[in-house]
């Protein structure tokens, strides 16, 4: 049986259970626990730390954070902001590695 390889660009793109979206003007702010797991949250968060950790995502990061709803792919996403991007050489590469790390930090699933 051979098998058929995956395009990132055919992925749909959505936000984990555990993360919130919040605005700060006119960017997103990503929070999420610092723990899952309640007793892990209660017992191990540090006391000068917040429960929860919030990342403010840039101009280009929240063009793309806003744009995730689990019915556009990847390359849609690229394609409705080449604008954004002001069409630059390689913005499609930018955006791939841009939602490579989201996945690899547990921002979304694909």
């Amino acid at each position: 049986m051979k098998k058929e390889k995956i395009n990132l660009f055919d992925k749909v793109p959505f936000i984990s259970e555990h993360i919130t979206t919040e605005k700060e003007g006119e960017l997103s702010v990503i929070a999420f626990p610092r723990f899952r797991n309640k007793f892990m949250r209660k017992y191990f968060t540090p006391k000068n730390k917040p429960a929860v950790i919030r990342v403010r995502l840039e101009e280009h990061g929240t063009a793309v954070w806003n744009l995730i709803d689990g019915k556009r792919s990847i390359k849609e996403i690229a394609e409705a902001l080449a604008e954004h991007f002001n069409y630059e050489k390689n913005y499609e590469y930018r955006i791939a590695s841009y939602f490579s790390q989201l996945h690899n930090q547990g921002f979304i699933k694909l």
